[in-house]
C-alpha cells in the first residue's frame, strides 16, 4: 500500500512542483500516473522513493514513513528512474549482483531470478558486457532486472516502457499484471494513454503539481460521455 498525505514540493522557493497531493493506493492495484511534461510526476516519484524530501506532508509505504524510517521503507519498493544511465562502468551481471547484495538476496535465489529475467528480456548474452556499451533500451532492461532481483512488494516506475522493444514491453506489462495478482502494487508514470487504458486499474492525472483525478477510467469516461480518452485528458489537463 502507498499512502501519500498532503505532500508539497517547491523548487527555489518559487516553483510549486507538487501542491497538497493526496492519494492512497491499495494492494493489488496498477496505477497509471499521467500528466503533461512538467506536471510534477517525476518530482512525486522522487519524494515517494526518498530521493527528495517533501516540504510538507508524509508518505507511507506499507505503513512505513519514508522520512522517519528510510532504510526499512526502501526495502518495500523497487524503483526504475526515468534515466537508466546508472553504473555505466559495471558489467550487467556486476550491477545485478550489486543490487542483490544490497538487499541480501541469497546466491541461489539471485541466480534463478537473474537467469529468468535475462531470458525474458533477451539479455542473457549481454550480461558480461559493460552497461556503457548498452543501448538505451538495454539499460532500461538491466535497471528493471535490478528491481526484480530482490522481488519488492511495491514497484515504482518512471516511464518504464520508454525505449523497450515490443517483445520486452509486452513482457513487462505481463509482469505488472502478474505482480498485482499476488496482491502487490505497481505505480508507474506514462505518457502513453493507450497503455494506461489497457493496463491500469486506476489512473491519477496530475497537472501543474495538482491532482485533478484519481479513480477508474470507467468512472472518468462517464463524466465525459462521447469523448475519447485523449480528448478527456486534454480537457482535464487544460482545466484552470
Amino acid at each position: 500500500m502507498i499512502e501519500i498525505k498532503n505532500i508539497s514540493k517547491t523548487y527555489s522557493g518559487k516553483v510549486k512542483a507538487v501542491n497538497q497531493l493526496n492519494m492512497t493506493v491499495e494492494d493489488g492495484e496498477i496505477i497509471g500516473f499521467i500528466g503533461p511534461n512538467g506536471a510534477g510526476k517525476t518530482t512525486t516519484l522522487k519524494m515517494m522513493t526518498g530521493i527528495l524530501n517533501p516540504d510538507e506532508g508524509e508518505i507511507l509505504l506499507n505503513g512505513i514513513n519514508i522520512q522517519h524510517d528510510p532504510i526499512e521503507a526502501k526495502r518495500q519498493f523497487g524503483f526504475v528512474p526515468d534515466n537508466p544511465d546508472v553504473f555505466l562502468r559495471l558489467k550487467g551481471i556486476e550491477y545485478l549482483n550489486f543490487m542483490a547484495d544490497i538487499y541480501d538476496v541469497s546466491d541461489e535465489l539471485r541466480r534463478q531470478r537473474i537467469a529468468q529475467t535475462a531470458e525474458t528480456f533477451q539479455m542473457t548474452n549481454a550480461l558480461n558486457d559493460t552497461i556503457l556499451s548498452y543501448s538505451h533500451g538495454m539499460r532500461q532492461k538491466i535497471v528493471m532486472m535490478g528491481v526484480l532481483v530482490h522481488s519488492p512488494n511495491i514497484w515504482i516506475l518512471d516511464e518504464p516502457l520508454t525505449g523497450l522493444d515490443p517483445q520486452s514491453a509486452y513482457a513487462l506489462k505481463e509482469m505488472m499484471r502478474d505482480h498485482v495478482r499476488l496482491n502487490k502494487t505497481v505505480f508507474f508514470s506514462t505518457h502513453v494513454l493507450e497503455v494506461a487504458e489497457k493496463l491500469c486499474s486506476k489512473v491519477a492525472i496530475i497537472n501543474k503539481g495538482e491532482l485533478f483525478y484519481f479513480g477508474t477510467l470507467e468512472a472518468l469516461k462517464s463524466q465525459y460521455p462521447g469523448l475519447s480518452l485523449e480528448d478527456i485528458f486534454l480537457k482535464v489537463t487544460q482545466h484552470e
